[in-house]
């Protein structure tokens, strides 16, 4: 049995005896992520009737040359995770020993499957595995390889991230795939039994193009099939050889697709859905780095997963909130937010209707500026001045159609969470980015009259440094 190491404040306080460091404001207290090393997509989350597990790519230092595997964190209610040791190492020798990379997790016969994307340096394609679990997602048993790789005259360029759903009467299996003819597609296979499966076409394929800004991708990394109000969904990663990860896009399946973000901020990547449980649809998602490589790896650390999403569909197109189990977080009442001194984990609420501006100021030159433009009906993140640090990254954000007057949802929601800010809008749309101030808290707001800030609970620690039983390595 693979007992969890302890929750992730105690892990990070036990660090934080053992090393001192500069306490890092940048680092995040609430979402999910490693007390060092690297975190990126998230993986299969899946809910067994007591708890939800939710497993990601992991690897225990910032190094990209180190193997990946299938980190693990497991809630009773989506916000409360605890951190166990990894679930699937890769096995020396074996189908994934140059790594474990993503997939997703499936309930067959009382046990959880895991099917992801086994990768050897010498191989063209990464292989689809399957793992189970007989102590409740804690662990897995050795891979098996289960679908060939396409054959030569398809001209597959890229295939890999599987994910399995029970679909009628069987088992379909959706990976993400790329083409000479700079085509993505979601590949599509079929089981009775979820072990054997056959291709039998394509889900969805989508020559290279432009849609309303947005590069569609050369291929569809992690792709995901989301059923909301009985619309299947596709959630794809759009990815090319040359530029690397794009966007998160999604479409209804059937037809000619026509993609949309469901993101527009600059780091948020390799959403993961959970089809089914108590909440809901439900989906995470990658938030990337927004600074310079070589500070990423002198801080230690790098990556966090997203607050989980609650999905609705409107008019054809998935809105997305954060799920409200995250209320939990609030400490106290509501207080008005404008020239309110905080710390830097907070909720801004803007009730609607609503037009100006929330300026999260850090200090007299660093300021973090989100514009309402109910007008444009447009939500635009500014973080032109949000670090006087070079290495970090700036620019704008912009999402359209923001705001949905009938809905009774705030015009803008804005979660901090030390350098991870997420938006979300009246209409769905939602915006994540990562900001690095120089300057440490308490920082200071300033924005229209009526929005309130509750203060959030810091509940992960607050040091990068790692207790040496979480590290496996």
């Amino acid at each position: 049995m693979n007992e969890p190491v302890t929750d992730l404040s105690t892990a990070l306080k036990k660090a934080s005896r053992s090393v001192t460091r500069t306490a890092d404001h940048h680092l995040p207290q609430f979402h999910i992520r490693l007390p060092r090393g690297y975190l990126n997509d998230p993986n299969g989350p899946i809910h067994d009737g007591e708890r939800t597990h939710l497993y990601f790519q992991s690897r225990p230092r910032v190094d990209l040359d180190i193997p990946v595997e299938w980190g693990h964190a497991s809630s009773t209610d989506l916000v409360h995770w605890t951190l166990h040791r990894p679930a699937i190492v890769p096995l020396p020798g074996g189908a994934d020993s140059d790594g474990a990379w993503s997939g997703n997790t499936v309930i067959h016969d009382g046990s959880i499957r895991a099917y992801y994307s086994g990768k050897l340096s010498h191989r063209v394609f990464q292989s689809v595995l399957m793992a189970e679990s007989r102590d409740s997602g804690n662990t897995y048993g050795p891979p098996v390889r289960v679908v060939d790789d396409p054959s030569a005259e398809e001209g597959v360029t890229m295939f890999r991230d599987p994910f399995v759903w029970r679909d009628g009467g069987g088992w379909s299996m959706g990976v993400g795939a790329a083409t000479a003819g700079h085509t993505a597609s979601i590949r599509h296979y079929r089981s009775t039994d979820a072990f054997t499966w056959r291709y039998v076409g394509d889900l969805a394929a989508l020559h290279r193009t432009t849609v309303d800004g947005t590069d569609t991708g050369e291929g569809w990394e992690c792709p995901q099939i989301l059923t909301v109000d009985g619309t299947d969904i596709a959630v794809v990663s759009a990815w090319s050889p040359t530029d690397g990860p794009g966007h998160v896009l999604a479409f209804p399946l059937g037809g000619t697709p026509h993609p949309y973000r469901v993101d527009d901020g600059q780091n948020f990547y390799a959403a993961s859905v959970m089809r089914e449980g108590p909440w809901g649809p439900v989906l995470f998602g990658w938030i990337t780095e927004g600074r310079t490589a070589e500070w990423t790896k002198q801080s230690g650390w790098s990556g966090a997963i997203s607050l989980p999403r609650r999905a609705w569909l409107d008019a054809g197109r998935i809105g997305t909130e954060p799920h409200p189990a995250v209320d939990s977080l609030r400490v106290g009442a509501p207080r008005p937010a404008r020239n309110a001194t905080v710390g830097a984990q907070i909720d801004i609420v803007v009730p609607a209707p609503a037009t100006g501006c929330v300026r999260l100021r850090f200090s007299a030159t660093e300021y973090l500026d989100i514009s309402i433009d109910a007008e444009a009906n447009t939500v635009t993140i500014d973080r032109t001045n949000a670090s006087s640090d070079a290495r970090a990254h700036s620019g704008c954000a912009v999402a359209a159609s923001a705001f949905d007057d009938s809905a009774s949802r705030p015009a803008v929601r804005v979660l901090v969470d030390g350098s991870i800010v997420e938006v979300f809008t009246s209409a769905g749309r939602a915006l994540t980015t990562r900001v690095y101030p120089t300057q440490m808290p308490p920082w200071v707001v300033e924005c229209p009259a009526q929005a309130l800030v509750w203060q959030l609970r810091a509940s992960i620690g607050t040091h990068t440094a790692c207790d040496d039983a979480t590290d496996p390595n």
